[in-house]
């Protein structure tokens, strides 16, 4: 079974004609989609897929609690560690998503620490994403931490220092022998 996890930002609350056309394909291929419950892109997404009435689709809540699920569709229940409702909790069924996943798409604002922190982790597992990025409305196919650093350098410095701060991207980078984006 190919899975692909589709993931974006919050902020997004909108669907691009690009980013349509690729759900096409996705769905034209019969590939399960791993998409989460959050408002915004997983919800626009989750919109688009329902008017499709496509069924190939996994659900992650947390908790067994979902906050969208338009379509009706199998959930997987995931538990965290973490407590409350923030990023740290939330991140736990990103986190099963993206090692479940064969593929990632990401539709990126430039700024959502959670849609970076899923192409991290995919490309972590060595899997293949690829980002829409909103600013520019381009896409990018990420396959190693070389090619999200490049994507990277295009985000504002006082955005980076906040990446660099959450996910300590500049360890992360030299680590994966990619380009420090700065000192």
């Amino acid at each position: 079974m190919t899975g692909v996890f589709i993931g974006g930002s919050r902020r997004i609350t909108k669907l691009a004609s690009p980013i349509k056309k690729r759900i096409d394909n996705i769905m034209g291929n019969g590939f399960t989609i791993f998409i989460g419950d959050a408002d915004g892109a997983d919800a626009c997404v989750q919109e688009y897929l329902a008017d499709h009435s496509y069924k190939n689709v996994i659900v992650f809540c947390m908790g067994g609690v979902c906050r969208n699920n338009i379509g009706d569709w199998d959930v997987r229940s995931i538990k965290s560690q973490a407590s409350g409702k923030g990023f740290d909790f939330y991140a736990a069924k990103d986190m099963q998503m993206a090692a479940e996943a064969s593929y990632g798409f990401m539709i990126w604002d430039a700024k959502s620490n959670g849609t970076l922190n899923n192409m991290i982790n995919l490309l972590k597992r060595e899997k293949k994403v690829l980002v829409y990025f909103s600013p520019e409305e381009s896409f990018y196919a990420l396959s190693n931490f070389k090619g999200l650093s490049d994507l990277l350098a295009k985000c504002d410095q006082k955005t980076l220092e906040k990446f660099n701060r959450k996910f300590a991207i500049n360890q992360l980078l030299k680590d994966e022998e990619s380009e420090l984006l700065f000192a």
